[in-house]
């Protein structure tokens, strides 16, 4: 079965850094967009972001451009996410997603990992 998993989470005070994994097995996702969301508490889910199938197209959200960072290893159907510069705001779930094309709306993902937690404190 199709299984994404994310690892790296954690706590870390704030202007700390911390590196998402996500781990894809089941198919060849190497044709696939990925990406990552995050939620929040008390918040919807928000597109954090993507990346095309190339892994040369990256795409941001606004409030982390700058900070964060989305690459993948094709040859191990891997996605990362490295997090500099955390603030308190960056403190939420975060999934990681594969679809057939990138966006910034969940519905065009295909695929979704359980998620993992990340704490900024003050």
């Amino acid at each position: 079965q199709v299984r994404l998993v994310e690892s790296g989470g954690g706590s870390v005070q704030v202007g700390g850094s911390l590196r998402l994994s996500c781990a894809a097995s089941g198919r060849d996702f190497s044709g696939f967009a990925m990406g990552w969301f995050r939620r929040g508490p008390g918040k919807e889910r928000e597109f954090v972001a993507a990346v095309d199938w190339s892994g040369r197209r990256p795409l941001y959200t606004d409030s982390v451009k700058g900070r964060f960072t989305i690459s993948r290893d094709n040859v191990d159907n891997t996605v990362y996410l490295q997090m500099n510069t955390l603030k308190p705001a960056d403190t939420a779930v975060y999934l990681c997603t594969a679809g057939l094309a990138p966006a910034n709306y969940p519905r065009a993902y295909a695929y979704w990992g359980q998620g993992t937690q990340v704490t900024v404190s003050s």
